[in-house]
């Protein structure tokens, strides 16, 4: 029998459309993956065996398997977007247990594409931080199960990047996508505003739902998928001018070595290919970090409004209270304009902008919904502070796997553009991918 486990879902899809696979045997090889392994990565909150292998059979007895782009395909769905028949708790006991009667609109294209939901992903509570811990498990890094897997989206990632899935859908609000991508070695892209329908909380229209997948191949088909609309390949030949940045966006935080050195790999590689490399830095605001600080609360403060705030942590009642604060403020979108009035200029020069995708490594895989509120946010930021300045702005930005960490995880850079240049950046992605291409499912077993 074929080992469908590990195969991309444009390998897979090709093969079921073909009739060299069904439906049934590829969902039934990861279900057993994910039964055998997932006790120690806590990618899924809920797993929907039964339910998976019957949407299973639906899609093999569907008469266009020919035309369906995801045929077969297994995916994961990061629990704060709708499936039908399923509760969507966003990683928290305040939440409803009432099942939803309607897919999210992503969610169904996925499903209308021929993909089969096998399970929904474990998020920190309201998608607040960049560690995927609660009430309803811990999603850790495949690459080094001792360390979180990121957040928001860190089950999703946790799936893809153990095998789990070949692909997940996940969202970004502040880095939610690049920041678990990014430890666990997948791409992602984080798209512009309305290019993928956005989820139920958008955070002021900062949050973009988006793929997480093991090659920059998959993640071009995904993206198709959930904007509706193929999103071309770009002629790798064309030459973009990349301007290059390893400073931190927030004042007092420092990169460290192994994400510098990613990223002056990635300019080499990218400079070989015949693009126009330069050392430049975006002229940053030093009111940065109350901005983004700003925004990342008053996001959460609306989230929780309706919720028993009796039953949420301590880390999220304090993120909600500090937001609550800012609501009026955040929601004139004064700031974010003044900060993309600030940056254009910058963009006008260069086509992209490499960076790191992390300062650091991800914090070790703890309870940290039981810490402190500031012990948590000062996690977050010194760990993650490249991210949250292209939600602010709007801008498509993707994680990329370049380079290796000491313990032998994986590093990443970050591809930002303009709005639209969503298949520029893919373009880019895909060279670093050819002239180094990485591993892409962690050594579990």
């Amino acid at each position: 029998m074929t080992n469908w486990v590990g195969r991309t879902a444009t390998e897979i899809a090709a093969a079921v459309r073909e009739k060299r696979a069904t439906p049934r045997e590829v969902v039934a090889e990861h279900l057993a993956r994910i039964e055998r392994l997932d006790g120690r990565v806590g990618a899924f909150r809920v797993v929907r065996a039964e339910a998976a292998l019957a949407e299973a059979d639906e899609v093999a007895a569907r008469g266009d398997l020919g035309e369906l782009p995801l045929a077969g395909v297994p995916v994961a769905i990061k629990d704060n977007l709708a499936v039908r028949g399923e509760t969507m708790r966003v990683g928290s006991a305040a939440t409803p247990e009432t099942p939803a009667t309607e897919d999210h609109v992503t969610v169904a294209r996925l499903r209308a594409a021929g993909a089969v939901v096998v399970g929904l992903t474990n998020v920190p509570e309201l998608c607040v931080f960049g560690t995927s811990e609660g009430v309803h498990g811990t999603a850790r890094n495949p690459w080094d199960t001792s360390r979180t897997a990121g957040g928001s989206s860190g089950g999703s990632a946790a799936a893809v990047a153990a095998g789990l899935v070949p692909v997940a859908l996940g969202n970004d609000g502040m880095g939610s996508l690049r920041i678990p991508a990014a430890n666990c070695g997948l791409v992602t892209i984080k798209p512009g505003p309305g290019v993928v329908p956005a989820g139920t909380s958008t955070w002021f229209g900062m949050s973009e739902n988006g793929p997480l997948t093991t090659t920059v191949e998959d993640a071009r088909l995904l993206l198709s998928v959930l904007a509706d609309t193929e999103v071309v390949r770009k002629d790798p030949s064309a030459a973009h001018r990349v301007a290059v940045s390893l400073r931190s966006p927030i004042a007092g935080v420092a990169v460290t070595k192994p994400y510098t050195t990613a990223v002056r790999e990635a300019a080499e590689l990218l400079m070989k290919a015949g693009h126009r490399v330069r050392r430049a830095d975006p002229p940053y605001p030093l009111s940065l970090s109350l901005t983004s600080l700003a925004h990342w609360t008053a996001g959460t403060a609306v989230d929780a409004e309706s919720l028993d705030r009796r039953l949420l942590t301590r880390r999220t009642r304090v993120h909600a209270a500090v937001g609550r604060r800012f609501v009026n403020t955040v929601r004139s979108g004064e700031a974010r304009q003044a900060l993309r009035r600030r940056l254009e200029p910058f963009f006008d020069e260069y086509d992209v902008l490499l960076t790191p995708a992390l300062a650091r490594r991800s914090p070790q895989a703890a309870a940290w919904h039981e810490r402190g509120w500031l012990r948590n946010v000062l996690a977050n930021t010194n760990y993650s502070p490249l991210t949250p300045p292209w939600n602010l702005t709007g801008w498509p930005a993707m994680s990329v796997p370049v380079g290796t960490l000491p313990s032998g995880a994986p590093c990443a850079v970050q591809l930002v553009g303009l709005p639209g240049s969503e298949a520029d950046l893919l373009a880019v992605a895909e060279q670093l991918e050819e002239r180094h291409p990485w591993q892409r499912t962690a050594p579990l077993e």
